[in-house]
């Protein structure tokens, strides 16, 4: 039997009785859906992004990212799981009643592409901010190929309760006394620490959500396929026990990234490190240039032209201010909620995720927040990610042995001791809940350690073993399932008029940001970049 850390156990039993009575407030949590926008035969479509959709510099829910065939749905901010189903689910409801014949494809890795220049790049108009967002990803394109950006995916967005943070502070040994730190820099190192335990198991989220085994063949563009994917049919690759090729190399990964070492010890570092990234010139993108003739190639040659394009599985967020770049908004004013950017779309589900993915996702954030989480030395750092690969490639497969502290330890094993940690700490935040949602949530996923067919990339390869279909083939019959069922649903009528609101006025916002632009881009570029350099101070919240 195991049993729960000394450490983990008395913090839970300091906390039980404050969150009984009410002390404890709920996690918040929004979504970011993208899922991207193909034809009746599953081809990504050329269409421009629907004009009756809004405007997408604009709006504040329905937005694309890379693409323009990608959509992106926002939700707001709630602290129930059915509110921002709710709404994902009405933007759903009302983007379907102007898509005409086209789909929304329901997984991560894209349907049928013709080469990279099928790849429409997302168009923001002619503002300044607007050519800045085309033509950053004019350099994705450049760096690392249009393809590459189609992979969709779900971010989830979470904040820790206000009214936690005090508590923890008292409770916790190690933190400073109020004189010596301030509650935002206290709420920064602690969400720092949540990212450490969070990148350190991230392997288990890989494992019991990733539903990407298969790509459909177009997506290598005619490069050779890796020895350990396998052709099923002539037109999809496989890895038999793979999780997520999203998260594979394959996927979003960089090389020139991996030099950066960000491994979350501190804000400082973390801003310290992107700040550098993004002042520092690297020859390769140097070689490509920055401008051809009259043309922007890439906002910049440096390693990172903005801090966006630093790929992670988590990243600490702040909103920002209009005149503040990311990293200025957590240095001025610490880290508000974290961003989980690891999980792939569930196929199978209509929304891309449901109400008991996210109280799992909750009770797992709060245990990393919960548990003991030391920095990560130099030497841990150049191996993070090797439990992740391991997972990504060959998560199924019964003979794959994580690293544990030195030790070779299956999925099962390992999985069964977080699971035991989990679920002490679903009971706690069901201590606010009517029922058990978390808890049912942690028992309901416990079958899928010892029983790897019952994971969404199992599911997903048996499909396709069971009925021959190609990857397009099956994923484009969900995609009319679920086209059907979005479209035979009525949107909720306070939404309805929400929306209806936002086409009209998104539209009229962005005109208004062309109309006031009063320099040219050139020197708008420069005035953002010796800003984006510039250390912030902090300020009030």
């Amino acid at each position: 039997m195991f049993t729960l850390s000394e450490q983990l156990a008395s913090v839970i039993a300091r906390l039980k009785a404050p969150a009984r009575q009410g002390q404890i407030g709920r996690l918040r949590r929004g979504i970011e859906k993208e899922g991207l926008r193909v034809d009746a035969s599953g081809r990504i479509v050329q269409t421009p992004h629907p004009h009756a959709l809004g405007a997408k510099l604009t709006h504040p829910h329905i937005t694309t990212d890379y693409s323009e065939a990608l959509l992106e749905y926002i939700t707001p901010v709630y602290c129930r799981p059915a509110d921002a189903l709710g709404f994902l689910g009405d933007l759903h409801r009302f983007s379907y009643r102007h898509l005409g014949n086209e789909l929304i494809w329901p997984a991560s890795m894209p349907a049928r592409l013709a080469g990279n220049a099928s790849v429409p790049i997302a168009d923001y108009g002619s503002s300044n901010i607007g050519t800045m967002k085309h033509v950053y990803r004019k350099g994705l394109d450049v760096r690392y190929g249009r393809i590459m950006q189609a992979i969709a995916g779900v971010h989830y967005n979470v904040s820790l309760p206000d009214d936690l943070w005090p508590m923890l502070r008292e409770i916790d040994p190690q933190a400073p006394n109020a004189s010596a730190s301030s509650d935002a820099d206290y709420r920064s190192s602690r969400y720092f620490g949540l990212i450490r335990h969070f990148r350190r198991n991230s392997w288990l989220l890989m494992y019991l959500f990733g539903a990407s085994p298969a790509i459909d063949r177009s997506f290598l563009d005619g490069k050779p396929a890796p020895e350990w994917l396998e052709a099923h049919g002539s037109d999809t690759l496989l890895a038999p026990y793979a999780t997520t090729l999203r998260m594979s190399g394959l996927g979003y990964q960089n090389k020139v990234q991996e030099q950066l070492k960000i491994c979350f010890n501190s804000l400082s570092n973390y801003v310290g490190t992107l700040r550098h990234a993004i002042s520092t010139p690297w020859p390769p993108y140097q070689a490509l240039g920055v401008n051809r003739g009259d043309a922007w190639q890439q906002l910049n040659a440096n390693i990172l032209q903005i801090e966006n394009e630093y790929y992670s599985d988590i990243r600490p967020k702040r909103v920002a201010r209009h005149d503040e770049t990311p990293s200025q908004a957590l240095e001025a004013r610490g880290v508000e909620y974290i961003e989980v950017r690891c999980l792939d779309l569930n196929p199978f589900l209509p929304l891309g995720v449901d109400a008991a993915q996210m109280y799992f996702l909750d009770t797992f954030l709060m245990w990393c927040l919960l548990s003991e989480s030391p920095w990560i030395p130099d030497d841990e750092c150049d191996h993070l990610d090797d439990n992740r690969r391991l997972v990504v490639e060959r998560g199924r497969d019964p003979a794959m042995r994580l690293n544990i502290d030195g030790e070779p330890r299956s999925v099962a094993d390992r999985g069964a001791e977080i699971f035991a940690e989990l679920a002490a700490v679903a009971e706690l935040l069901d201590s606010r809940e009517e029922g058990s949602p978390h808890s049912e949530s942690v028992r309901g996923l416990a079958p899928l350690l010892d029983d790897p067919s019952l994971t969404p990339s199992g599911r997903v390869m048996a499909r396709l073993q069971s009925t021959h279909e190609s990857f397009a083939e099956m994923m484009l019959a969900l995609a009319h399932e679920q086209a059907e069922q979005f479209r035979s649903e009525p949107v909720d009528a306070a939404y309805q008029a929400l929306l209806e609101e936002l086409i009209e006025t998104s539209h009229r916002q962005q005109g208004e940001i062309e109309a006031a632009d009063d320099e040219g881009f050139s020197a708008f570029l420069d005035g953002y970049f010796t800003r984006a350099r510039e250390p912030r101070a902090a300020r009030a919240v």
